[in-house]
């Protein structure tokens, strides 16, 4: 690479996924300000709840910035085939229009999103790993491979005329990983030798003190339990983590049980790792019609649903049964995985009706049974000592994971900066400063409609499912005059109220009253008469039931 020149600038930002685990969205930039060429790194989802977000399909980043800088993107570029990295690309890449690059079994994913949302999958290129090299605009990428809980995971080595970055994506220190890349110390080592401007890591388990353990490990811990259990086992895990699903099936052959797969995302994700060469050895399954006929004390179902997803097969299965398929007194379900936090209450509901079926439920007993995907402080701490960086610029983690990242990192004299979605900071120098500040957001996915999280549709969602709602109805003839009484329609309100009337006919008799004392002028006024019916409206229910409910006015005027 040449010198930089004086008037370019280097800069990276988040549009998500710092400040944040999930939602994954990341910048990089370098030319004269303002008129950068830009890379984007990762375009991936988080999930709704029904507190905060009831009724959201998806939420994934408010990408407006890129959107309007669409003619100075070179290219796309994802990590690995986990949905928060690669989720939101059938959802966004109509707007940004790049080309995307992602390794081979990443790319198998990422042109199924395309496919399904009728997108053209041939904008996705299959890159080969170190020291093969991208030439984008400015920029030279190359994909170094990584251990990680899905196959074929990157990190990336990103140069330009302004110096080396390293973004090491998602990844643990794991020589010994079941499916996928080992991490590979020499490789960094080689990476690292002609200096590295600024490492841009992960900080997921930065809280984490003991050094990560390999997925190799728990496989005769999981034997053990498929072979005491007497009943059926089920197991579930993220879809993803194909060598936990290998580690699984492994064990339940081993233990003498044959193996079915339920849920759409894990038929999906084996078949993936078939077609692109990574499971060659997988254990032949049966699917669920054959399964019904297995002995049940010879079968393992490996099932989706290790998050407490409504939907999913060990929900379907926790609620009597799943494509014939039922769970019994005598029966193990296994959690081979870590709860996410947020989704405790859904994974507890699921263990609590397991357990009324009489099932005996095993967890990670402590990471007997799943070992995390993300480096823990000991290994970032390795990472940070092999590429020994200018400066450290943590992601991937809430706020608290990112300042922990750097207090850790100053402690052996590596300087760094915490960088939030949305702040953008200006890499050229020999320390990294804040550039400007970019307003960010989240997009939500409703049904089939992408809707901003400030546009009030699930605020007003929110606070209808607080507070109910009141449907108020009246018509105006041609000659301003009421016709009838204004009347009322109720949704998740109690029917009678402090009076012991019906609450609708309460309501109806106080608009009853503003209407026959309502002058002309009011009456005339869409407006002022929609406001005065929704406060008394509001006044009645609080005066009945103590509850302000949503109140939407209808006005139909004839003529």
């Amino acid at each position: 690479m040449s010198a930089a020149k004086a008037n370019d600038r280097l800069i990276y930002m988040a549009l998500g996924g710092a400040g944040e685990i999930g939602m994954n969205c990341y910048v990089y930039g370098y030319g004269p300000k303002g008129k950068e060429r830009l890379i984007v790194v990762d375009l991936g989802v988080t999930f709704p709840d029904m507190d905060g977000t009831p009724g959201v399909d998806l939420i994934f980043p408010d990408i407006t910035w890129l959107k309007e800088r669409r003619a100075q993107i070179e290219g796309i570029f994802i990590t690995h085939a986990h949905e928060d990295h690669v989720g939101a690309v059938g959802l966004l890449w109509e707007q940004l229009g790049a080309p995307i690059y992602a390794r081979k079994f990443t790319a198998n994913i990422a042109r199924r999103k395309l496919q399904e949302k009728g997108h053209p999958d041939n904008v996705v290129t299959v890159v080969e790993p170190y020291p093969a090299v991208i030439d984008c605009g400015p920029f030279k990428v190359s994909y170094v491979p990584i251990s990680h809980s899905i196959p074929e995971s990157a990190g990336l080595v990103i140069d330009s005329d302004a110096g080396r970055i390293v973004h090491t994506g998602d990844f643990k220190v794991d020589m010994t990983p079941v499916v996928g890349d080992p991490f590979n110390t020499e490789l960094w080592q080689e990476i690292a030798k002609d200096g590295v401007k600024a490492l841009v890591c992960d900080s997921t388990n930065i809280f984490s003190p003991h050094a990560g353990r390999s997925e190799m490990s728990i496989g005769p811990a999981i034997t053990e339990l498929m072979k005491n259990a007497t009943g059926m086992v089920a197991a579930t895990t993220f879809a993803s983590n194909i060598a936990r699903l290998k580690t699984l099936a492994d064990a339940a052959v081993a233990a003498g049980r044959t193996v079915c797969l339920l849920g759409r995302s894990m038929n999906r994700m084996v078949e993936a790792a078939k077609e692109t060469g990574l499971l060659t050895d997988f254990p032949a399954t049966v699917g669920p019609e054959d399964a019904v006929n297995v002995p049940r004390n010879q079968l393992m179902l490996l099932v989706t649903g290790s998050q407490g997803e409504r939907r999913a097969a060990s929900a379907q299965l926790s609620q009597g049964s799943y494509l014939g398929l039922k769970l019994k007194e005598g029966d193990t379900f296994l959690f081979s995985s870590k709860t996410i936090p947020g989704n405790e209450k859904g994974v507890i509901r699921i263990m609590n009706q397991l357990s009324e079926l009489g099932v005996d439920i095993v967890d990670d007993d402590g990471g007997k049974y799943h070992v995390s995907g993300h480096a823990n402080r000991p290994d970032l701490e390795t990472m940070h000592q092999i590429i020994k960086p200018q400066f450290l610029i943590p992601m991937h983690g809430e706020h608290r994971h990112l300042r922990e990242h750097v207090k850790v990192a100053g402690q052996f004299g590596l300087p760094g900066i915490v960088a939030v979605n949305g702040m953008m900071i200006d890499l050229s120098g020999n320390q990294p400063t804040v550039a400007e500040y970019v307003e960010t957001g989240r997009t939500y996915l409703d049904g089939s409609v992408q809707i901003g999280a400030m546009d009030g549709v699930v605020r007003d969602r929110i606070r209808m499912a607080l507070n109910g709602l009141a449907v108020v109805t009246i018509i105006i003839d041609e000659n301003d005059e009421p016709l009838g009484d204004p009347w009322v329609e109720l949704s998740g309100l109690t029917e009678t109220g402090r009076s012991d009337s019906a609450l609708a006919e309460v309501m109806e008799a106080d608009l009853a009253q503003f209407i026959g004392r309502a002058d002309a002028k009011t009456i005339r006024d869409d407006v002022k008469l929609e406001k005065e019916l929704k406060n008394i409206a509001r006044r009645s229910a609080q005066g009945e039931i103590g509850k302000k409910p949503e109140v939407l006015v209808v006005i139909s005027r004839l003529g």
